[in-house]
């Protein structure tokens, strides 16, 4: 009971906190509305050496959060994309941020019309536990970049890494620049209720509904990074070797606890066998042994391990094959640690198929004609990805047409997201807005219409009373 009263008052403290950022957060963006760019560029100067120094700290700490997360897919995923955006919006920034010049019309003339881009204000992050790192992170830099000040809730499931990017951003940033804000589920939701001048969530789409409607209070603008069940095509004629080597990658990083994995595979009938057996051998010449394997991340935590043995459990009794992956034969009981599992001769009516995986298993839907597998995939909610492995580029712009999705990768697994300059971002069920890319600096940013008129004013020509001669003559000669 005392340690319970304990969480409380400790909760309560770090919203208490969190509100007080929030408004000095507010008064120093009143104050300096518009940082110019060379101020924006030295902010996002400050990152990289702090992340660079502090590498091992946070391979560690993600270690301690996972219980086991490989360094390289930490180096790879969290550190490197991050990197790499720091880079891309460096450099673009000051183009962006130049008032466009618009046409202001006829009826305007001889007015001008541009549109700004200003800083919305104070950005709110919420971020997930699967790459705590590149998750917080990344918005943060495309809020930076856009002039704003920024406030980062970290998930209570990576208290480590919360701790360690609060300390290291708090060693470069003033808190009423960018501050990080830990707790468990209470502040979380306090969190989402604050008065933000944007708000960005990456998370599932049951959080998300809950986030936006928090929002919703305030009038609060939300982008939501959610997810959903993303499929992997593979079209009759690809080689298989090539579409399981790239399936694989997208799938075994972070043991399948990415947003854009692969969730299922549409395969053509004929070729089920052929992909089972291929994608057995390519995750074995990746993992040769998975309980000790420094390479091979941990599901989280208990409550998604559950969840994961769940579904299997779930779709063992519903008939589904079930092959489990294991080359060395180990025993997994004493570790979260999973082996990669495919599953066959799924139905609509298992678990599996009705939510997003979100770990180290795959289900194989077999399909007879690429029609019949757009229709299984369109008849669904729209995922965040859709990955199609096709040579023909026929039939590629057949798929990119007749599928809506966040966004899709040709003949590739997931990496699209490391491309800094298109927009990521889901639709319906699997989100709303985008950020990276430029895509990220509007998000972050207001677009704002400006008309400009000079001393001569032709406006007193048309004032009233109506029904003169000018009156007509404009009518005449501009409503055409």
């Amino acid at each position: 009971m005392v340690a319970e009263v304990q969480a409380l008052h400790s909760e309560q403290e770090e919203i208490d906190r969190m509100k007080q950022i929030l408004e000095a957060q507010r008064a120093a963006f009143r104050e300096h509305p518009y940082p110019s760019a060379a101020e924006r560029i030295e902010h996002l100067g400050r990152i990289k050496p702090q992340l660079l120094r502090n590498l091992p700290r946070i391979e560690q700490a993600l270690q301690a959060d996972f219980g086991s997360r490989s360094p390289d897919e930490t180096k790879l995923a969290e550190i490197m994309t991050t990197l790499e955006g720091i880079k891309y919006y460096s450099k673009h920034l000051r183009r962006w941020m130049k008032p466009q010049k618009r046409h202001a019309g006829q009826v305007n003339f001889p007015g001008s019309a541009m549109v700004v881009y200003q800083p919305v204000g104070v950005v709110g992050v919420m971020v997930p536990w699967n790459y705590p790192f590149y998750l917080a992170l990344g918005p943060m830099i495309g809020a930076l970049a856009a002039g704003n000040r920024v406030m980062i809730k970290m998930s209570e499931f990576t208290p480590e890494s919360a701790e360690l990017l609060r300390e290291l951003l708090g060693e470069i940033f003033d808190e009423n620049r960018v501050a990080v804000v830990t707790g468990e589920m209470e502040v979380s939701a306090a969190f989402s209720k604050q008065p933000f001048d944007h708000l960005l969530f990456t998370g599932s789409t049951a959080v998300g509904r809950h986030v936006m409607r928090a929002a919703a209070d305030n009038l609060t603008p939300v982008t939501l990074e959610l997810g959903g069940k993303s499929p992997a095509i593979i079209s009759p004629d690809f080689p298989m070797k090539d579409a399981v080597e790239r399936i694989a990658f997208g799938k075994c990083i972070n043991a399948g606890q990415t947003c854009v994995a692969p969730d299922y595979v549409l395969c053509p009938r004929s070729r089920v066998d052929e992909f089972a057996s291929a994608f057995r051998q390519q995750v074995a010449r990746m993992y040769p042994t998975m309980v000790d394997n420094p390479d091979l991340t941990s599901v989280i935590n208990e409550r998604q391990y559950r969840r994961l043995q769940g579904y299997l459990d779930d779709a063992r009794q519903k008939g589904a094959s079930i092959e489990e992956i294991n080359p060395a034969g180990e025993d997994f009981s004493a570790t979260r640690k999973m082996p990669f599992t495919v599953l066959r001769d799924v139905t609509d009516e298992m678990q599996i198929m009705q939510e997003e995986i979100f770990g180290p298993l795959l289900a194989i839907v077999p399909y007879d004609s690429l029609d019949e597998a757009l229709d299984y995939v369109n008849d669904r909610p729209r995922p965040l990805a859709l990955y199609y492995f096709d040579w023909d580029n026929g039939r590629c712009e057949h798929v990119l047409r007749y599928t809506h999705s966040g966004g899709v990768c040709l003949n590739d697994a997931m990496t699209h997201v490391g491309v800094d300059d298109i927009p990521f971002g889901g639709t319906g069920e699997s989100g709303m807005g985008q950020y990276h890319g430029h895509e990220g600096f509007l998000t972050f940013s207001k677009a704002k219409g400006v008309y400009r008129k000079g001393r001569l004013n032709p406006t007193r020509n048309i004032l009233p009373p109506f029904g003169r001669s000018v009156h007509n003559f404009i009518y005449k000669h501009l409503m055409k």
